[in-house]
This record gives C-alpha cells, structure tokens and sequence, in this order.
C-alpha cells in the first residue's frame, strides 16, 4: 500500500509539472519525510531567517576535541553512516552489504594543502600544517552542482542554502563531478545499516542516492542553531552575509579570512579565519 502511494504521490507530482514547474513540485516533494532535507516546519515564526546564509570557521579554536564533537553532533543527528561498525542484521535482508572503501561525510577535517591547494607557500607557517580544518559544502553563491544535476534533485534556496531532494535524486553522480570540493558522497549500498543509533527527525537515504551538508535547515526552520555550531564551542557561527550588522559580518570585518578555491568564481559561503 505504501508503494502504491508513493508512485500515484509522483505520478501525480510529475502531472503537475507540467503546469507548475518543476520548482513548486520539487518543494511539494521535499515536504516528504522520508526523503528530503526541506523542513515542514519553514513558516514557523520561530524560525531563523537570512538573505544569504554563510559561516564562518575560526580555525585558531580548532582542537582536536572540538573537531571530533563537530563531527559527531553533524553526522549522528543527519543519520550519516558509518561504514567502520558491523551493519545491524535487521536492517538488511539478503547478502551482507559491500562496504569496503565507502565512506559518508557531511563534515570532516583536511589538511591545509588539501583544502586549499591554490594558497600553498613555500615558506608557510608550520601551524598551518598540523590544523585540523573543517571542510563541508560551501552553500556556493554560483553552485556548479545545481547547474550539473538533470533532474533538480539538487537546487538552491533563495535564502543561499543549496539542499537536495532525495526523491529526485537518479545516482547519476553529475553533482559530484561538478562540485570542486569533494562535499558530496554516494550511497554505493544500504546505509541504514550502518547507522548505530538512528535519528526518527531526519530522514535516512537509500542506495543510490548522493548526500551532503544541508546547514542543518531543519534546524534554522525552528529557531535553532546548526548542530555544528552548537558543538563547536564558539568556533563556527553561521549567519546572514547579506546582513551589515550581523555577528558574521562583524568577524569578517575584524579578521583576515580565507575560503577554499576562490578562483574558481563559485562564491564559496565558508569562511576561514587564518
């Protein structure tokens, strides 16, 4: 029966797009909670708003502790697998999954020459190479990954947070290959088996399915922080970059900072202060 419903849901969905468009259906679908990051929540009046959302990374309170909480409190809440634990046998029927290689990431930690390749100097302070740096998606102004996905899976919010709709989503992988960040992963297998406690707020993803950092917009929806924001004990602050008066604006004002691959005309809206 459930079946039956999601395919006359979509038979539907796809009708109306030929009168709507696809954006309106796209958020219609996304209002699924078993596939998509858009909150139902989005016209609480508690709800956090911004022209152009963006963070701002200080890496000078990056311990080695605080990344690992970061880490944690992002992937546990968004049911991020993890592929190093034994899979839950009653999550999966059939062959045990193939998880050798795989591996999910919405935020991780890189090195400095990794993550920015094109700032490289020969004589660069030795801090620089022990730092953890926290990468995740950059929520870019110019999304090449939007541009790249056939089927709108992946779109941008007015707002500047880019999301995707799990539904939509073929596995063709175009995002992927366009993003310049490597802020993207496939679900080559099941992942829910390998997800040790699961979250009933967030949905999970099936096989053959691309996934990444959504900004925690189901958060925002209802006036809370990001969880990585939260368990970064003051080290990252997301807000408005649109906004004068903003605490992010006043950081960006204060301090020197960098973002990842600037060159490449994408408006990154991650920021590092070096």
């Amino acid at each position: 029966m459930m079946i039956k419903s999601r395919r006359s849901f979509l038979k539907v969905a796809g009708i109306a797009a030929i009168g709507m468009g696809a954006a309106p259906v796209m958020n219609l679908a996304a209002s699924d909670s078993h596939g998509s990051t858009q909150p139902k929540t989005a016209k609480n009046e508690e709800a956090l708003h911004a022209k152009r959302w963006g963070m701002v990374i200080d890496t000078s309170k990056l311990t080695e502790e605080v990344v690992e909480a970061v880490k944690k409190a992002c992937h546990k809440s968004h049911n991020v697998p993890d592929f190093n634990i034994e899979p839950d046998a009653e999550k999966y029927s059939g062959n045990r999954p193939a998880r050798d290689g795989q591996e999910i990431k919405w935020i991780w930690d890189e090195h400095f020459h990794y993550a920015f390749p094109d700032k490289e100097d020969e004589f660069l302070a030795e801090k620089f190479h022990d730092l953890p740096f926290l990468v995740t998606c950059n929520h870019c102004k110019n999304p090449p990954c939007v541009q790249a996905c056939p089927t709108q899976a992946t779109f941008k919010r007015e707002d500047g947070i880019v999301l995707m709709d799990y539904h939509r989503c073929i596995g063709c992988r175009f995002c992927m290959a366009a993003c310049p960040y490597g802020s993207r992963n496939f679900n080559f297998t099941d992942p829910r088996p390998f997800i040790e406690e699961t979250d009933p707020d967030f949905p999970t993803r099936t096989k053959g399915v691309v996934e990444k950092c959504n900004l925690c917009a189901e958060r925002l929806a209802k006036g809370e922080q990001p969880h990585c924001v939260e368990a970064s004990e003051g080290a990252i602050v997301v807000g408005d970059l649109e906004d004068p008066d903003s605490e992010i604006r006043s950081l960006l004002a204060e301090h020197y900072t960098i973002r990842r691959k600037q060159s490449l005309g994408t408006e990154p809206s991650v920021y590092y202060i070096v």
